[in-house]
């Protein structure tokens, strides 16, 4: 399945309703063995990030280093491609002022432009125990509004637990929480910070983090795809 055959006006329905939306099956099972089985010190990383040592949780990551793998630089311009228009409409509807250019590549010269110039993409790892703490992946002042993560492992097969948790925080209320449905290969779509949501006197602005749970047993390897890069 290519990224052009999904339903993008339901995948736009369910952003603008949920902050969410999942697309099944964007990888095919021998896809994500063979970038799970990228995760080792390599030049193809920028960097390793252990969490504990920060306090975002337990479990470790790395970040892609440039050049990218070409499959995960075409899965980023790909659905890149497909969101920004989305992504505008979200910044028209927040009154933020930035708005995307169509081309990534594009998108990512503002960035480098302003020092945001370290990739993002990143592979986490969980073993039992592991958990990340609720987040947001906010790396300097151009921020693209919606990111992806993409499950590499089968739930119940590979790892029990590790659900992908969203909460959103609404104006003057109590959090939201929602538990992600994710199969191996399977994509989530999400908020990466603040996110349109329409009341009774027009839109206003919800905050969402997201997060995994607690792994049980196994190992869980999700790969990461913000399109903002870092300073």
């Amino acid at each position: 399945m290519t990224i052009d055959d999904y339903d993008w006006t339901a995948i736009a329905l369910s952003l603008d309703e949920k902050g969410w939306a999942v697309l099944p099956a964007l990888l095919d099972p021998a896809d994500c063995d063979g970038i799970a089985a990228m995760y080792a010190p390599s030049p193809a990383f920028r960097s390793h990030v252990v969490m504990a040592r920060h306090g975002f949780g337990v479990g470790e990551y790395r970040y892609f280093a440039y050049p990218l793998p070409p499959q995960v630089a075409d899965l980023r311009a790909a659905l890149y491609r497909r969101l920004v228009g989305r992504a505008n409409r979200w910044h028209e509807r927040m009154d933020f002022a930035e708005r995307f250019p169509a081309d990534h590549a594009a998108f990512l010269e503002r960035c480098h432009a302003d020092g945001q110039v370290r990739p993002t993409p990143l592979l986490l790892r969980y073993g039992p125990g592991d958990y990340n703490c609720l987040h947001q992946d906010l790396y300097g002042d151009h921020v693209f509004p919606l990111q992806a993560a993409v499950l590499l492992s089968a739930p119940g097969v590979d790892f029990e637990g590790g659900e992908f948790v969203l909460t959103e925080q609404r104006p003057r209320m109590q959090s939201r929480v929602s538990v992600v449905p994710l199969a191996k290969g399977d994509a989530v779509i999400f908020a990466v910070n603040a996110r349109p949501r329409a009341g009774s006197r027009g839109d206003y602005r919800v905050t969402m983090r997201h997060g995994v749970s607690e792994i049980r047993a196994g190992q869980r390897h999700m790969l990461g795809l913000i399109f903002h890069d870092a300073r």
